[in-house]
C-alpha cells in the first residue's frame, strides 16, 4: 500500500476507508492489536492444569498399587506351585530352603539348589514393587516339611499397602499392614492373616 500524505485527502482520491489513519503526518493501514495470551489466562491455564494434576496423579498411583498387589498375590500362587513342584522333585529336600533354590539363571539345569521353576527375577526376591521372601521349615531328616511365602511392599504406601502370604495349605492370606511393615510375612505371622477371597 503506498503512504499518502494527508494533504492528499479530499484532491480526488475520495474519502479514507476507517482502516486509515493519521501518523506523522501520513496515512497508513490500522495495524491490528497483536494476538495472544495475558500473563492472567496463562495463569488461570497453569491452576486448572494444576488443579487436575491434583486429581489425576493420586489416581494414578492407587491404580498401580493396584496392579502391583495382583502381581503380587499371583506371584506367591506362582511360589506355591513351585514349592510343589520341588517337594515333588527333591522328595529328600522336601520344601525349598530358600527362595532362590526355586529359580536359577538362563540357561537353567535343574538342581536342588536352581530348581529352575520360576524366573529368575523372582526367584532374586523383588518383582513389581514387591519383596519376596520363601522359606522351607520343620526339618525332619533333612526334608522341609512345611514352608512359608510372604510378599511386602518395598516402599510402604508407594508400590503398595498389603502383605501377602501362604503356607504349604496353599491359602493365600493377606494383611491390611497398618504396621507399614516392607518385610515379608513369616511362619508365625502367616497363619493370622486373612484368607483372600
Amino acid at each position: 500500500m503506498r503512504l499518502l500524505p494527508e494533504t492528499a485527502v479530499g484532491r480526488g482520491f475520495g474519502p479514507l476507508p476507517e482502516i486509515l489513519k493519521s501518523r506523522h503526518g501520513f496515512l497508513m493501514k490500522r495495524s491490528r492489536k497483536a494476538k495472544g495470551f495475558s500473563l492472567i489466562e496463562l495463569l488461570i491455564v497453569v491452576a486448572i492444569i494444576l488443579i487436575i494434576a491434583a486429581i489425576a496423579i493420586p489416581n494414578l498411583l492407587r491404580a498401580k498399587i493396584s496392579a502391583n498387589e495382583a502381581s503380587a498375590v499371583s506371584s506367591i500362587r506362582t511360589i506355591n506351585q513351585a514349592e510343589l513342584s520341588y517337594q515333588t522333585s527333591y522328595p529328600n529336600n522336601g520344601y525349598a530352603a530358600q527362595l532362590p533354590n526355586l529359580g536359577g539363571a538362563s540357561p537353567c539345569s535343574p538342581t536342588p539348589a536352581n530348581a529352575c521353576l520360576i524366573d529368575q527375577s523372582l526367584a532374586g526376591g523383588t518383582k513389581s514393587g514387591y519383596g519376596f521372601a520363601a522359606i522351607g521349615g520343620n526339618p525332619v531328616n533333612g526334608s522341609n516339611t512345611s514352608y512359608v511365602a510372604g510378599a511386602a511392599p518395598i516402599t510402604f504406601n508407594q508400590s503398595g499397602v498389603r502383605l501377602f502370604c501362604s503356607t504349604e495349605d496353599n491359602v493365600i492370606r493377606w494383611d491390611a499392614n497398618s504396621s507399614k511393615s516392607t518385610t515379608p510375612p513369616n511362619a508365625q505371622q502367616c497363619p493370622n492373616f486373612t484368607p483372600l477371597q
